[in-house]
């Protein structure tokens, strides 16, 4: 499946229709914290790692990066391609130095 694909389709999940924005940031902020939460209890507290909750909580915070792309009017591939160009420069700058 491609971004703008992914986009679209998590899109036909999204409820309600009143301060979307609001609730998508705040939801990637509670969704990236569980992400973090997860690993600093690998990290520091010696638990395991658990593929299957660090996928969801991942999709969790896909889900609301696509949203806030998707109010935006922004295509979900278009962040993608930019973030990857950015990081190439940055590398290649990084190289010759």
């Amino acid at each position: 499946m491609d971004f703008n694909d992914y986009q679209k389709a998590a899109n036909k999940t999204l409820r309600g229709n009143e301060q979307v924005l609001t609730n998508c940031a705040l939801g990637l902020g509670s969704e990236t914290g569980q992400v973090v939460d997860l690993i600093k209890k690998y990290t520091f507290h010696g638990e395991n790692l658990d593929h299957d909750q660090l996928v969801k909580e991942m999709g969790d915070v896909l889900w609301y990066l696509s949203q806030i792309a998707e109010w935006n009017n922004i295509p979900f591939e278009e962040v993608a391609n930019f973030n990857i160009k950015r990081l190439n420069n940055t590398h290649n700058r990084m190289l010759k130095d």
